[in-house]
């Protein structure tokens, strides 16, 4: 039996969202604040028994945030299982209150729900209501009080999907409309069930929090995974084997407390209480005893854990340990609990572990995750980390997107065909996969354009790509299908460019007789050039047809002779004395760079960049990348499409970049930006919009290239 579904709706950053979970190994991917406590939390609402009754009373904080009024409104946990075994004792559970009767004689899936709603005397109210009473209804949920009128409930047996809009609407009411039901179809949204009918206590459930502070966890006796341990196995204990050990401690006790000082101050304590009240008012008697327990519980709890590092001989307390190394030991102890409760032979296992890499070296990470598979076990953990993210299956994983009050959930396998997974995964394996945390990703080629364009946006824009979210990937070839497919409505909703060249011929590549063998093999290499880019575009442009979150940026040429066309031959040309020694080559590669001749600049820059290697170029060139620098409009646009929303701040943080570079030259005292200054201000505030903007900055740097910025986003 393992978890299929869990469906979130209403609750905290979630409004109506749909995870989905495979048997074995299942990782959720998310950033900081996009929801996976709150997933975990959701899910131990329902199968973890070791909550407190308090947990479940949920309160105004529980609901998400894009609800205008949370009032009259219901949370929803929906956690759906499948492959149920035929076990007798488990099919009489679900059959009778969260099975779904597909086969009378075999439940093969089951529906556990939580149901955070108003109590019977608010529904019923509602329900009550004229069609269209806005007043009626706004005088009801006015009234409402959520410890006073709220209830928690649990539920099986539903047979609807809960993150539909409809079903909710069926199931609460329509609160624009003011059309609520009168009655439950229990049929479609399930049966109650009772609290002594809890499918958490007929589980093995785990849950491993994130490792924060580890060694507060140890010193507290609540949760003390080693004392945890030693609890379970204190009643195990047989009475024989501990007999022994029960009166050596009474002696010891017996002793301690014969020692005589013990004694002298026993006495001593006496005598002073006769003296300050009196024979009267002194205690009948008084002794000092030793308290160590003879209970073989209490005197397990007594034990604590000594540790080395790996290749030290000294053994140390957790405190003296690495924060890597205690987070460990501490991982390893919950492991350890949940594979005790595992052999108590429970219907079904489940290990929650929550973002396990805090302070753990990059290959023990993988190399944990990697062999953390136990047999008849579902396990669910969440990560921050691109290591882990490595050795997860991809038809495995639900990746959380932040959004403004609320989160979405992708799974990136979701449609794919098998060949099409197995590409994603050998490419997730084989490079890196934090394609799948960015907000924004850019697909590129080649060594140039991974150096070159990260730099490019941060000096002429003042922001990096990181600070945009963006992850520019290098493909390393033009085989761009297989990751471009992830992004998609179906799988991630993220915007994806892909940036490619389609090597058009720059020069006249007509053959003539007259030419030479070595001119004729580079006009035939470049016409063949130019017939892939042709074949490439179309396969391209096949593959982004109706695809929102898909689009591609081509260069007309390559990405050097772009680089020099934008207008940036004087970089380049920089570079000539560092490739060429002889003077009369470097004269006549300044003359060709400074050239408008695309044919002669075109083929000196990739003379140059095939000189010493396209990417040692590029390295080379991004010493000369200047705030002046003009990026090859194809780039820009193809980044800030993987950026779809900026910000005011942003904006105004890049337009007063750009003001400053302006402002950095003293000799040039012509431009004015006093009203754009202040029309940024006004913009910040929402007095003005972006169009109102560009037109000033027009008047001051019409050829700058944040107009092209403004007129993108």
């Amino acid at each position: 039996m393992h978890i299929s579904d869990v469906t979130l709706v209403n609750y905290r950053n979630f409004s109506q969202s749909k995870f989905n979970f495979k048997k074995g190994i299942n990782t959720i991917i998310g950033e900081n604040g996009s929801g996976k406590t709150n997933l975990f939390r959701a899910i131990r609402l329902l199968l973890d028994n070791s909550l407190y009754s308090s947990a479940y009373k949920l309160d105004e904080g529980d609901f998400n945030r894009s609800l205008e009024d949370w009032r009259g409104h219901w949370i929803i946990i929906a956690i759906k299982f499948e492959d149920i075994s035929n076990e007798e004792a488990l099919q009489a559970l679900f059959s009778h209150h969260v099975g779904v009767v597909e086969d009378p004689l075999h439940i093969t899936t089951a529906t556990y729900n939580l149901f955070f709603r108003p109590k019977v005397d608010i529904r019923y109210r509602l329900s009550e209501l004229e069609e269209g009473d806005i007043d009626g209804l706004n005088a009801i949920l006015d009234e409402i009080d959520i410890d006073e009128n709220y209830e928690t409930v649990f539920y099986g047996k539903s047979s609807v999907d809960f993150s539909d809009p409809e079903v909710y609407k069926n199931l609460v009411g329509d609160f624009d409309k003011v059309i609520f039901p009168a009655t439950f179809d229990a049929s479609l949204h399930g049966v109650w069930v009772p609290n002594q009918l809890s499918v958490a206590k007929e589980i093995s459930f785990t849950f491993i929090q994130a490792l924060r502070d580890v060694v507060a966890d140890f010193n507290n006796n609540r949760t003390n995974p080693l004392l945890t341990l030693l609890k379970n196995k204190s009643g195990e204990i047989e009475k024989a084997e501990f007999d022994p050990i029960a009166k050596m401690v009474k002696k010891l006790n017996n002793g301690i407390e014969s020692l005589k000082d013990v004694q002298t101050i026993r006495a001593d304590i006496k005598s002073t209480i006769k003296a300050a009240v009196g024979e009267t008012y002194s205690p009948s008697s008084l002794s000092i005893r030793s308290n160590l327990s003879e209970d073989a519980g209490k005197l397990l709890q007594s034990l604590k854990l000594f540790i080395s590092e790996p290749d030290e001989d000294h053994e140390g307390a957790i405190h003296e340990l690495s924060l890597g190394g205690a987070n460990l030991i501490f991982l390893t102890l919950k492991l350890l609990e949940y594979k005790y409760r595992k052999d108590k032979g429970t219907f079904a296992n489940f290990l929650i572990i929550e973002e396990p890499e805090a302070h753990i070296h990059t290959h023990i990470q993988k190399t944990l995750f990697d062999k953390l598979d136990y047999s008849d076990t579902q396990i669910i953990y969440s990560t921050h980390s691109t290591y882990i993210s490595e050795v997860s299956d991809v038809s495995n994983i639900n990746i959380l997107a932040k959004k403004r009050n609320f989160a979405e959930v992708y799974q990136p396998a979701n449609g794919l065909a098998k060949d099409g997974i197995k590409q994603i995964q050998r490419y997730l394996d084989a490079v890196r996969s934090n394609l799948l945390f960015a907000k924004g990703i850019v697909l590129v080629e080649g060594d140039a354009e991974e150096i070159l364009i990260p730099l490019m946006i941060k000096k002429v824009l003042g922001v990096s790509l990181d600070e945009l979210g963006i992850s520019l990937i290098n493909i390393g070839s033009t085989g761009f299908a297989n990751v471009a497919q992830l992004f998609h409505e179906l799988r991630i909703r993220r915007n994806c460019s892909i940036v490619t060249d389609l090597d058009s011929s720059f020069f006249d590549t007509t053959l003539e007789d007259t030419d030479s063998d070595k001119i004729k093999l580079l006009k035939i290499k470049s016409i063949n050039s130019e017939k892939s880019g042709s074949i490439r575009k179309i396969s391209l442009d096949e593959l982004a047809v109706g695809n929102d979150y898909l689009s591609v940026f081509y260069a007309r040429t390559t990405f050097e002779v772009e680089f020099v066309q934008a207008g940036n031959s004087s970089e380049v040309a920089n570079l000539v004395d560092s490739i060429y020694k002889s003077g009369t080559k470097q004269k006549q590669a300044i003359k060709e760079l400074s050239s408008d001749d695309i044919s002669l600049f075109g083929r000196r820059v990739l003379i140059m960049a095939n000189n010493v290697g396209k990417g040692w170029f590029a390295i080379m060139l991004g010493e000369y990348i200047t705030a002046g620098t003009i990026i090859p409009d194809y780039i820009l646009k193809a980044v800030l499409f993987a950026k779809p929303s900026f910000s005011r701040i942003l904006i105004v943080n890049v337009i007063s970049f750009r003001i400053n570079f302006y402002e950095g030259f003293e000799d040039d005292l012509t431009i004015d930006f006093s009203e754009v200054k202040k029309g940024l201000i006004s913009y910040f505030v929402e007095e003005i919009d972006i169009p109102a903007l560009e037109k000033m900055l027009k008047k001051v740097i019409p050829n700058d290239q944040i107009i092209d910025f403004l007129n993108s986003i």
